[in-house]
């Protein structure tokens, strides 16, 4: 099997391939050469610069591509629907960057508060500015996060127990966690927060006119999800007027695609935001933490199966959210007893969800338990307990 890493992956990743007979290759491929090549490899894994559009999806479903992994835990550059529609699995690595996102959102917290940035600039100049620059402490003040799932829990905990905030959060889901954020409505996040932050990724806009104008004059904006969570001309407008205190900025609606290409954005003409280039996974330990993550589970689907971590297919049949029956059947280990099962269940018009085989002890026999999405009768029971090889069958 053939592994396409397009944008690199730490050695530590590599050599989890490696380790398991995976021929891995790291030449980087431009999107011509990518749909020319894709076909022969087995998987392809990608960061953020390699788009991973329809055509790239086609070609590989021509030759051998059945999985696609992007090492990180956003997948906006990967045409989903389109390896869904041709049977590719979808993966992620998503947490091995929880913490290096989650520290940065303090730290920009802290820069914002403090107005590190600009002090640091005027004295890059030679101008020693003091009184201008009075800050604010995080301590005691309240930090709202709007998604709170890993990032945002971690975020929370950080904030908690190192700046002793008050942490309310608002999410789509249910989340019970460490107990550390009080979760309520995203207006009554907004409207008592002093410091808003977004974990919530995806390309819809979390924070627009409306919500800044429930957010305190005295609050600030954090933002180190998706430049898309953010209307961009709606901040402007109320950073403008003061409308809130200052915005901390790793991503953007428009962001370079090249290193050290060109970088523009309204909002660098106001003094009350700050910017970073989209360092938030940008770590030596996340680098690492998510490579070795991608190639793992990568690597457990092309050898074993493994859906962990899977976008567009369960991690688990429970997440299918279908009821599903279990059948155990004791069987010999030899071949054709699989054949002789499946057809009894068509025959019966019953539908395997999964099946789970393994060898029990060492005298040659194995335990295979079935997944079927309807129950099984006794007459069925009866017909395969007749099937040769077959030991026994219970339910």
């Amino acid at each position: 099997m053939k592994v396409l890493l397009n944008d690199g992956l730490e050695e530590e990743g590599v050599r989890i391939f490696e380790e398991r007979g995976i021929e891995t290759d790291t030449r980087k491929r431009n999107p011509k050469e990518l749909i020319e090549d894709i076909g022969e490899f087995d998987a392809l894994i990608v960061r953020s610069a390699t788009k991973v559009t329809r055509e790239v999806i086609e070609a590989g479903a021509r030759g051998k591509l059945k999985i696609v992994g992007r090492a990180g835990v956003g997948y906006d550059n990967i045409d989903v629907e389109a390896a869904s529609e041709y049977g590719i699995i979808v993966k992620t690595a998503p947490y091995g960057n929880t913490n290096a996102v989650a520290e940065l959102t303090i730290c920009l917290m802290l820069a914002v508060s403090r107005n590190v940035p600009q002090a640091h600039q005027l004295l890059k100049n030679g101008v020693w500015i003091k009184e201008r620059f009075k800050g604010t402490e995080l301590s005691h003040k309240t930090l709202g996060i709007l998604g709170c799932g890993r990032i945002g829990q971690r975020v929370a905990e950080i904030a908690r127990r190192g700046f002793d905030m008050e942490v309310v959060g608002y999410d789509l889901r249910p989340y019970t966690g460490s107990g550390i954020i009080k979760f309520m409505s995203k207006d009554e996040v907004l409207s008592i927060a002093d410091y808003v932050s977004i974990h919530t990724g995806g390309t819809e806009v979390i924070i627009g006119e409306r919500e800044l104008r429930l957010m305190k004059p005295t609050a600030y904006l954090i933002n180190t999800s998706r430049g898309a969570n953010v209307d961009e001309e709606a901040l402007y407008r109320a950073l403008k007027e003061r409308k809130i205190a200052g915005a901390a900025l790793d991503v953007y609606a428009d962001e370079p695609k090249a290193e050290g290409a060109e970088f523009w954005n309204k909002l660098m003409e106001l003094d009350n935001v700050i910017f970073t280039s989209h360092l938030g996974a940008l770590t030596i330990e996340a680098q690492r933490e998510t490579s070795i993550e991608i190639a793992r589970v990568v690597a457990g689907y092309l050898l074993g199966g493994d859906f962990t971590n899977s976008v567009n297919a369960g991690e688990t049949i429970e997440m299918e959210e279908r009821p599903v029956y279990t059948l155990f059947i004791h069987h010999r280990d030899v071949p054709g007893v699989f054949a002789k099962i499946d057809k009894v269940l068509a025959d019966n018009n019953i539908n395997i969800r999964a099946n789970y085989s393994r060898q029990i002890g060492k005298s040659g026999y194995a335990i295979s338990v079935y997944l079927l999405h309807n129950p099984v009768s006794p007459e069925i029971i009866k017909t395969l307990k007749g099937i040769e090889n077959v030991c026994n069958v219970r339910t």
